[in-house]
């Protein structure tokens, strides 16, 4: 790492990607990941004068409203983490000529696609999630600087609130499980993304300005399931002959607030 290389200023640095970030990001310089009590996200004046302070070479925005179904009883909470924020820190890295790399979602998608979904294909989401994400990638692209969007799906790992760990207690809980078996996607692991996100700054350093790459990209794990076969394969693999059954159901049987696309792998 340069003596001389700019700060990192990591946002979420305290989620299930966050935590990977801030390992993955320190050998590219001094990463800045200040904690949810030190930052308020809907504190539009505090992030502007955190990213004038500190003068990042790079802002990695890992905080979002991730409660799909509570969203649609918080709207106006998940506007301001998932569209808003995004939008003040794009112009904020924008003024202060600073790279955004900022985080969204396979839930922008309707899932009635057949094949998996590229960046070209227009977004349709079906939840107030959805629409808040598509809300904030659309802000960072019209601030004008310069940006990484990362679209991912299915986010698991070992810390925070997921399906991995839902999954798990229910199963030391006994009994057989019901998952959902008709809604397809890619689950991809947090340190996963935060290791691509690693190398792509990584290798952005080493490019003239006018050829590193920015943009909306799709980035997940290979390959494709149900939450149903993730389920019973990540059961298998960690509990092996003591999993229980996982029994198949459809979105029907197990009815949530927020609808969910049926089809959301990412190419």
């Amino acid at each position: 790492m340069a003596s001389d290389a700019p700060p990192i200023l990591l946002l979420g640095g305290q989620g299930q990607v966050g935590w990977h970030l801030r390992r993955a990001l320190a050998p590219l310089g001094p990463v800045v990941a200040p904690s949810r009590a030190e930052v308020d996200l809907t504190d539009e004046a505090a992030l502007r004068a955190l990213v004038a302070r500190l003068r990042p070479g790079c802002v990695v925005n890992a905080a979002a409203y991730t409660a799909v179904d509570r969203a649609e009883q918080e709207p106006d909470r998940a506007h301001a983490v998932n569209a808003r924020a995004p939008a003040v820190l794009a112009e904020a890295a924008r003024d202060a000529g600073a790279l955004l790399v900022h985080y969204s979602t396979d839930y922008v998608f309707d899932g009635t696609a057949d094949r998996p979904y590229t960046e070209a294909d227009p977004t349709a989401p079906l939840n107030v999630y959805g629409r808040t994400k598509r809300a904030g990638e659309e802000a960072v692209v019209a601030a004008g600087g310069a940006y990484l969007v990362l679209r991912t799906s299915w986010v698991y790992g070992l810390r925070r609130h997921n399906f991995f760990l839902t999954m798990l207690r229910l199963a030391r809980q006994g009994g057989p499980l019901r998952v959902v078996s008709t809604q397809v996607g890619a689950p991809t692991p947090a340190w996963l993304i935060a290791e691509v996100t690693a190398q792509v700054l990584a290798r952005r350093q080493t490019l003239p300005e006018d050829r590193r790459p920015v943009g909306l990209f799709h980035l997940t794990a290979g390959g494709q399931t149900s939450w149903h076969g993730f389920a019973e394969a990540l059961l298998q693999r960690t509990l092996g002959p003591e999993a229980p059954p996982v029994l198949p159901i459809t979105p029907d049987a197990y009815p949530t607030p927020a609808a969910r696309p049926a089809y959301s792998v990412l190419d």
